[in-house]
């Protein structure tokens, strides 16, 4: 055994109307080194994230309890640029980063789509650990306890832009917000707009895109914990973006533009308005998780 590393992208979960099911990866990584150990360490990360219950290292463990292997005691190195609790898939890139760990360190012989499954089962729902695990655009669903996930083209015409404010928004929150029922109609309202946004992503149909990214079932309950969406949403499209969304529970958001000069014109229009709103572009990672 030696000193292995492996990268995660940043994901962004639900796209609008694809709850739970769709997910993007983005070229913005976290790192983790693993190597052996006498006894279990976690750097990188502080100190109130580097206790047993870490995720990296408790899909370190579930990767090696699916492969019938005794998880030895490992040090497990963290670092990276994904923020934590942004909706940009911190989470994931843990869960993912520490079951691939184990699964190169320890020569497990587990397959992609057992890495899948092991995060998965940690994390309840596939929608960030599929682009993890694949990178590109996924679509995934659970059958009898078992995620499935399928990689969906996107037009190269289309690009995508981030804005990071100053504070986090936990899923626990996000979640806590949505009705335990919804209306009939706002369930086929989002069954139609999930085909068609597929369709949408891979013509770069931008018309089809502004309508197809409208949701009824989490993001009008959502905005409310997420001080100044209104306002940030209406200068991305006013400086030209096709389509706005949050990206997983928030309080990250995203936009959809395919000019030059997108980035610029939003940043200057955004970049006094409370809360420090980071603008960055991001371009899909097709690649996902691997070791470097």
């Amino acid at each position: 055994m030696e000193r292995i590393t492996v990268r995660v992208p940043a994901t962004s979960a639900n796209i609008g109307p694809g709850f739970d099911s769709l997910g993007l990866a983005f070229a913005f990584y976290n790192t983790f080194a693993f190597e052996p150990a006498e006894k279990t360490v976690i750097t990188g990360c502080p100190a109130a994230y580097a206790g047993e219950d870490n995720l990296a290292l408790v899909a370190f463990r579930a990767a090696c309890r699916r492969a019938g292997r005794e998880a030895p005691a490992v040090h497990i190195d963290i670092g990276g640029d994904v923020p934590v609790s942004r909706g940009l898939g911190s989470s994931a890139t843990l869960l993912v980063g520490g079951a691939l760990g184990a699964n190169l360190l320890l020569s497990l012989g587990l397959s992609r789509e057992d890495i899948l499954a092991v995060a998965t089962e940690i994390e309840g729902h596939p929608d960030n650990i599929a682009p993890a695990v694949y990178g590109g655009f996924t679509a995934s669903l659970m059958q009898d306890g078992k995620p499935i996930a399928v990689a969906c083209p996107v037009h190269p015409s289309l690009r995508f832009c981030a804005f990071i404010p100053d504070f986090k928004t936990s899923t626990h929150d996000a979640r806590a917000v949505l009705p335990k029922s919804v209306p009939f109609a706002d369930a086929v309202h989002n069954i139609s707009h999930v085909a068609v946004l597929l369709s949408a992503m891979a013509k770069g149909d931008t018309d089809l895109l502004s309508l197809s990214l409208q949701d009824r079932l989490h993001q009008p309950y959502r905005t409310s914990l997420i001080d100044g969406y209104d306002t940030v949403r209406e200068a991305a499209l006013a400086a030209g973006a096709h389509a706005f969304f949050i990206s997983g529970s928030g309080s990250t958001c995203m936009a959809i533009y395919t000019e030059d000069g997108f980035a610029d014109r939003v940043r200057s229009a955004v970049e006094k308005l409370p809360h420090n709103w980071w603008v960055l572009p991001l371009s899909l990672d097709e690649t996902g998780a691997c070791s470097v």
